[in-house]
């Protein structure tokens, strides 16, 4: 709005949809399989079972209930940090340091910088990363549309893809000294990727793989492990990318090509790590991954 208090309509705005989210929030039903295993509400959890349209309720009730039965015969440790569940501990620490190792927090906190770079005008470059939001949150619904028709695996592998190729063309722009509208096509190919892919996914897989009695610690462990490496992106970020003391100041090519690299190893692992949930029962992901 070229005013002093542009910064507080952009921080102020957001409480907006934290509003409409908090409204949303009272809606949400409570897990028919917390209801089951832990507060023994059998009533409660088939009401719930009934508003999310599960054809055959009580064929779904007694499967968590066998579950949970095999859990005790077996068993199965409450404790986190066992070797019970490693496999699914390297799937949720691997896919949350991969979505972070893919450059998405760097691109969208600094892309007004990235983009004046590429040698956009400072009000150019902050009016193209809105471009960036809203190719976001576009691509974000085709991941959502998608995620139950073509599986995770799927969408991983094509997000895969997509970061490959856009973050190696978004490095040769910058080490060729390509045009701005180039290197913006393939920041937005970039976006569009994670949106589709990471994005969409990593959420849904990290509550899947978990078995009851540790899916909550599994998301939080997921969760942190996002939220650390973002941490250190944005921290170290200022090292490479200073104007004036930055190690890639004259021009940050290789930040991206190492991100392109991220990515081919998600690539492989994603091909050859990454079991496909989609459609398979969370009791039945637990017989798969978790060890006996």
């Amino acid at each position: 709005m070229g005013g002093a208090n542009d910064w507080r309509w952009m921080l102020g705005i957001m409480a907006v949809p934290a509003l409409i989210y908090t409204v949303m929030v009272f809606r949400i039903p409570e897990s028919p399989r917390w209801l089951l295993s832990i507060k023994k509400d059998l009533p409660a959890a088939k009401n719930v079972m009934l508003r999310l349209g599960i054809s055959n309720v009580d064929e779904a009730m007694a499967a968590i209930q066998a579950a949970d039965l095999h859990e005790t015969k077996s068993g199965i440790s409450s404790q986190f940090f066992s070797s019970k569940y490693s496999v699914v501990i390297w799937l949720a620490f691997m896919v949350a340091f991969f979505n972070q190792w893919s450059g998405i927090n760097f691109i969208l906190y600094y892309a007004p910088e990235i983009l004046e770079r590429a040698g956009l005008a400072a009000k150019d470059s902050l009016f193209n990363s809105i471009s960036i939001g809203a190719v976001n949150l576009l691509f974000t619904f085709v991941g959502l549309y998608l995620i139950d028709r073509v599986g995770r695996k799927t969408l991983l592998l094509i997000g895969s893809f997509g970061y490959i190729i856009s973050l190696s063309l978004v490095a040769w722009a910058f080490y060729a000294g390509a045009g701005a509208g180039f290197l913006l096509s393939f920041l937005l190919l970039f976006i569009a990727s994670h949106a589709v892919g990471q994005g969409a996914v990593i959420w849904v897989f990290i509550s899947e793989i978990f078995p009851n009695k540790v899916r909550a610690s599994g998301q939080s462990f997921g969760a942190s492990v996002h939220w650390v490496f973002a941490a250190i992106i944005t921290l170290i970020t200022p090292l490479f990318l200073d104007k004036d003391n930055g190690i890639f100041k004259d021009n940050p090519w290789p930040i991206f090509a190492f991100f392109a690299f991220m990515m081919a190893l998600q690539l492989v692992w994603v091909l050859t790590k990454v079991p496909e949930t989609k459609g398979v029962s969370l009791e039945e992901l637990e017989q798969r991954l978790v060890k006996e």
